[in-house]
């Protein structure tokens, strides 16, 4: 049995591209500058933002960015335009609690990009048991040691893991790791054909359909794959 669920944050648990898009423009806009793309915020997303913002507004001031953030970053979530996590998907972690798994947090984000998620009244709190971020661990995906914290802390074993994300570089960390990985494409930024068929185990249209192909992968051998 799979005991462990490892799960990706950003348009993998909640979609947050799009809303990130208009976010980070918003603050390019306070500072003078003009607007990235969404072509090159696509390329580089799933990078950390402050990795990712030199090759979506090359010369940008990266501390003057990192000042003006937060305080956007703080509305957009008062408004509710990021971050929210669908009811379905939240029914979808109860499943895999109810089917004793342990699910954990995995994300590129700084550490104050997913405190709000863990604070006691939100509704994702008492779903996760632990999250692991630039905070907390001393490498960033692709690198497959960006787990190395979370199996060292947990006592997992990676083949008792499954990650579940959706861009090419999470596929290439879990497989690094020898964790099996699920390609979540719900929000419509990646398509199958772009991972590497070899780190992908299975892949879903939407994150509550993780719970049947995981519910799968514990009847099958390790290799194997199941694509739904």
């Amino acid at each position: 049995m799979l005991r462990a669920v490892i799960v990706d944050v950003d348009d993998t648990l909640c979609l947050t591209e799009a809303a990130s898009y208009d976010l980070e423009n918003e603050v390019l806009a306070l500072m003078g500058r003009a607007p990235m793309t969404r072509t090159v915020h696509l390329a580089t997303w799933g990078e950390p933002l402050l990795d990712a913002m030199p090759h979506r507004s090359p010369g940008v001031d990266l501390s003057r960015f990192a000042e003006l953030f937060p305080a956007v970053n703080r509305r957009y979530l008062a408004e509710g335009r990021l971050d929210v996590i669908p009811p379905e998907n939240l029914a979808a972690l109860d499943s895999l609690a109810a089917d004793g798994r342990t699910v954990l947090l995995l994300t590129s984000r700084a550490e104050a990009e997913v405190r709000h998620l863990l604070e006691p009244g939100h509704a994702l709190a008492a779903r996760v048991t632990g999250a692991y971020h630039q905070g907390n661990t001393r490498f960033r995906k692709p690198d497959p040691r960006v787990f190395d914290e979370l199996l060292a802390e947990t006592g997992f074993r990676p083949g008792e893991c499954v990650y579940v994300g959706d861009s090419p570089g999470d596929a290439v960390a879990a497989g690094g790791a020898g964790i099996r990985f699920i390609a979540c494409l719900q929000s419509g930024v990646r398509r199958l054909d772009e991972f590497d068929a070899r780190h992908v185990t299975a892949a879903v249209a939407t994150f509550p359909e993780i719970i049947p192909a995981i519910r799968a992968l514990d009847m099958r051998p390790r290799g194997s794959t199941v694509v739904r």
